[in-house]
C-alpha cells in the first residue's frame, strides 16, 4: 500500500469515519481485530477493486502473476477434493472455523488469527469462516457458467465465498455464495489471491 499499489483499507483510509486513528467510528474495525500492529489477522475493509489493485501491484513487485480466483477455482481449493457440506464432513462440529455459531472463541466478535484452525486436505488454512473472500467471477445463476470466468469490468456484482466471523454457519458451507458490488467494503470482506505462472 505504501508503494501506491492500492488504496488503504477503510480502517486506515485518511478521512474515513472508520479510520482507527481519527475517525468518528474509529472503534468499528478495532473491535473486529484490525490494528496496524496485528499483522496475523486477515485484512478486512477492502473492496473488490482494492483486492484487484493489490494483486496487480504484487504481480509487478514479484514478476509473478497474482489475481483473485474464479468462483470455481475458489470452491475447488476450499473443498480440497471433498463432496460434503464442509471440507471436513457434513456436520459443522465445533471450533473448525470462525463464524456466528461455529464454536470458536472469536465467533461473532472478530476475525481470528490466520491459521487458528486446521488446514483442509490441500493444506490451505481458513478457506471457510473468518472473512468473506472476493472472487473475480460475476454474480449470476450458478448454471450460467460465469463461475469459471473472471470479469474484469470494474462495475457490477462479484461473488464472495467462505463465510465470515459475523455470518451464520450456513455461510461456511462449501457451496454457499454471496454477492456485493465491486466498491463495497466491510468488516467481514477480505480476499485470497492465487498465483499462476
Amino acid at each position: 500500500m505504501q508503494d501506491g499499489g492500492c488504496n488503504q483499507p477503510a480502517w486506515l483510509e485518511s478521512g474515513s469515519e472508520y479510520n482507527i486513528r481519527a475517525g468518528s467510528k474509529n472503534d468499528y474495525y478495532a473491535k473486529r481485530g484490525m490494528s496496524e500492529s496485528n499483522k496475523n489477522n486477515p485484512i478486512t475493509g477492502v473492496s473488490w477493486k482494492d483486492a484487484v489493485a493489490y494483486g496487480e501491484w504484487l504481480s509487478k513487485k514479484t514478476g509473478k502473476t497474482y489475481r483473485l480466483p474464479t468462483e470455481a477455482e475458489w470452491e475447488y481449493a476450499a473443498r480440497a477434493g471433498s463432496t460434503t457440506k464442509y471440507w471436513w464432513g457434513d456436520n459443522l462440529g465445533s471450533n473448525k472455523a470462525n463464524c456466528d455459531g461455529c464454536g470458536s472463541q472469536w465467533d461473532n466478535k472478530q476475525t481470528a488469527p490466520v491459521g487458528s484452525f486446521s488446514p483442509n486436505g490441500f493444506g490451505l488454512y481458513d478457506t471457510v469462516g473468518n472473512v468473506w473472500e472476493w472472487t473475480c467471477s460475476e454474480y449470476d445463476a450458478y448454471s450460467e457458467g460465469k463461475q469459471t470466468q473472471c470479469n474484469q469490468s470494474v462495475t457490477g456484482q462479484r461473488v464472495l465465498r467462505g463465510g465470515s466471523w459475523d455470518y451464520g454457519a450456513s455461510g461456511v458451507r462449501s457451496a454457499f455464495r454471496l454477492n456485493f458490488d465491486t466498491t463495497d467494503r466491510g468488516g467481514s470482506l477480505g480476499f485470497r489471491l492465487i498465483s499462476s505462472p
